[in-house]
């Protein structure tokens, strides 16, 4: 632990509000700073609105799958769309500015996945918006404004489109359809991405509650072809409150083949159903998620942090679709929406555990672009399929050339094996086996076998890789990888018995061929020139979990001993730690991993929603990959599931001391309640 950061938590000082009762659900902020804001994300597992610090703002708006040629290292990038949230407010003639209100709050509440910001306007108004991604919609968001009227009021409201830099050629219209409940005026924008591959579209219009007879008259205008907007205008006499909503759609040709036009039936579609509707829906839907839910007692705030991690994987994805999320989300262009081993490794169990359903799509993502990857191998000499190292949406290789995990670090391909299997130890599915996770485990193990340089018996050596410790370029025999390509090859193996197949004898071969390295004192060796190096990732650790390939309990004890002290203070991930929270809550020490959990976060966290970054004092949230280390170690680690050829298990586990009980509810297919208590 970083010896300030220490001081100051013993002290009281570091995080204080952590030593205050925290609500569980709702993360408010109550005085903002806008120099220092770290925006928090609604979204839907399809899109993805990014708050800002200024009223009536959202900082980017980002579709899943919306990809193009453009920016970092000649790959595909993710796309921002447009921002179709903002709105402009005028009371009395007067902007609504942030250097003119006062008393201006945001809070992001949880369980309804609500983002609601309140703030007064002088003696004149209080104003309060509450904005969702709706969960019953993946295309559409929600806008909920109320304005309170201290004294008589006119007011102007503004719903502005403006086209994203990245984006040419753009077209904007307004169109006005005749409905039952009066005409639905539609402002709509449409552009191409950077190289003209994709037709991103966004509509939106107002939603209001008088009969249609009484709704405020729509205008229209354009002050470049980037922006254009529509506005009414409404008198409000004093002591009343004026409801109204925007709702809007974003889709793109990577998800429709005529985006346009569907765009404008989408918003069209959601203004129909009404205000209240669309709320209640998307509350159904999030309650129906939070069935599946971690509870502690005795920390709150540990509570109310867990929460969140467990809020923004279910933001990120969505059951039914062949989409896995990238290290950031749908928080932002991070790590440019590509895929890693991030997904499969570190956000897949705790939703697998959770909601198999969602990390069906996850899986779904990756048969998809089995091909690809077949092709990859092909392309590089190898046998069966070579995943690659960064993801989009076709599945070829989008690693930056300069980068060396693009060509070598090759224990992805192990990784999205197991996520295929674990998927079907929890489910135990034999058709999906037999339909989806045959074809990936078959021909990841074949990788393997034409992977391995067949030297001497027992060195079947797996030679310049990077490792799970990416600090580490160029290296034989590395621990994780070896590991990991044995529980590949004897996965597809188990798989093939149970399909009644015969499986290939050379898996077997092979696995029991390649070395796990170890140091005279019996330390397992990370890889074969390792000499005590700093690591960034836990690597040996992994073979403990997730791989089980090392199952001695003196063992993992011995491993997690020695490499627990060679990770630096700055620079590491945060599911790091999160491993070795699991480790030591598995092995009774709860006191150990109730240190590496928190450690492994809170110096990663950013004001004034407490969003996870990829490293201490880093400034990249959201960082979904470090949220899904850490539910492991919750999960896995003090709740004690495992998953096993037979399905969940419950194994021994201690809790941290401050915990009187941790019950994890709507697990597995059977949506099972497991506790532990002290």
């Amino acid at each position: 632990m970083n010896k300030l950061y220490a001081a100051l938590l013993c002290a009281g000082v570091f995080f204080s509000s952590s030593l205050r009762a925290q609500d569980e659900w709702i993360i408010k902020a109550d005085k903002i700073d806008p120099s220092n804001y770290y925006g928090i994300t609604v979204a839907n597992g399809m899109i993805g609105v990014v708050s800002a610090p200024e009223p009536f703002t959202v900082k980017s708006v980002v579709l899943a799958g919306a990809y193009d040629l453009y920016g970092r290292g000649r790959v595909s990038n993710f796309l921002n769309s447009f921002n179709l949230l903002n709105m402009s407010l005028q009371i009395n003639g007067r902007d609504i500015e942030a250097g003119n209100i006062s008393n201006f709050k945001q809070q992001l509440d949880m369980q309804h996945a609500a983002f609601t910001t309140t703030f007064d306007f002088g003696d004149l108004a209080s104003v309060k918006y509450t904005y969702y991604a709706l969960r019953q919609l993946p295309f559409t968001v929600l806008m909920d404004i109320s304005i309170v009227a201290k004294k008589k009021i006119s007011i102007s409201c503004s719903s502005t489109m403006q086209t994203p830099e990245d984006l040419r050629d753009v077209q904007n219209y307004f169109n006005e359809v005749a409905g039952s409940q009066g005409r639905i005026s539609l402002l709509t924008s449409m552009a191409k991405s950077p190289t003209g591959k994709l037709q991103l579209c966004a509509s939106t219009t107002f939603m209001f509650n008088e009969p249609a007879e009484q709704q405020p008259h729509m205008m229209h205008q354009m002050e470049a072809n980037d922006m254009h907007w529509m506005q009414f205008s409404k008198d409000i006499p004093a002591g009343q409150t004026y409801r109204y909503g925007l709702v809007g759609s974003s889709i793109t040709s990577a998800h429709d083949a005529d985006p346009l036009n569907q765009v404008e039936r989408l918003t069209i579609f959601a203004k129909i159903q009404g205000l209240d509707k669309l709320i209640q829906y998307h509350t159904d839907a999030w309650a129906d998620l939070w069935k599946s839910d971690i509870k502690i007692d005795g920390d709150p705030q540990a509570q109310q942090d867990v929460h969140s991690m467990l809020y923004h994987l279910y933001s990120f994805s969505r059951a039914g679709t062949a989409y896995s999320p990238s290290p950031m989300g749908l928080s932002g262009l991070g790590y440019n929406g590509h895929v890693f081993w991030d997904a499969d490794l570190w956000m897949f169990p705790a939703l697998l555990v959770l909601h198999p359903d969602i990390a069906k799509s996850m899986v779904e993502y990756r048969f998809q672009r089995l091909a690809a990857a077949k092709q990859n191998a092909f392309e590089h000499g190898y046998k069966g399929a070579m995943f690659p190292w960064e993801s989009a949406d076709n599945g070829v290789e989008e690693t930056p050339v300069w980068a060396l995990t693009g060509p070598f670090e090759h224990h992805i391909t192990a990784d999205v094996a197991l996520a295929a299997w674990q998927y079907y130890c929890v489910t135990q599915d034999k058709q999906w086996l037999l339909e989806k996770g045959w074809p990936i485990l078959s021909a990841t193990a074949d990788f393997w076998a034409s992977r391995v340089e067949r030297n001497d018996p027992g060195h079947y050596d797996i030679n310049k890789v990077v490792a799970a410790d990416e600090w580490a370029e160029n290296v034989d025999n590395n621990a994780f990888t070896n590991a990991a390509a044995i529980a590949n090859l004897r996965n597809a193996a188990a798989a093939a018995k149970l399909l009644g197949f015969t499986p290939d004898p050379d898996w077997q071969l092979v696995a029991q061929n390649i070395p796990i390295l170890k140091f005279p004192d019996g330390v397992t060796k990370e890889f074969a020139t390792y000499k005590g190096e700093g690591i960034k990732q836990a690597d040996v650790n992994l073979l403990g979990y997730p791989l089980n390939i090392i199952t001695d309990q003196a063992q993992v004890k011995k491993d997690l001993e020695y490499y627990e002290t060679r990770i630096p203070n700055e620079g590491t991930p945060a599911m790091t730690e999160g491993i070795f929270a699991l480790l030591y809550a598995r092995l009774g020490n709860g006191d150990k991993a109730y240190h590496y959990f928190k450690d492994a976060y809170e110096p990663n966290l950013n004001p004034p929603f407490r969003v996870i970054a990829e490293t201490k004092g880093g400034t990249n949230p959201y960082f979904a990959t470090g949220a899904g280390g850490i539910l492991q170690s919750v999960l896995m680690g003090f709740g004690g599931l495992d998953i096993t050829p037979e399905g969940i298990a419950q194994i021994k586990s201690a809790l941290p001391p401050n915990w009187r009980s941790v019950t994890i509810t709507g697990v597995g297919p059977a949506k099972k309640t497991y506790t532990v208590k002290q």
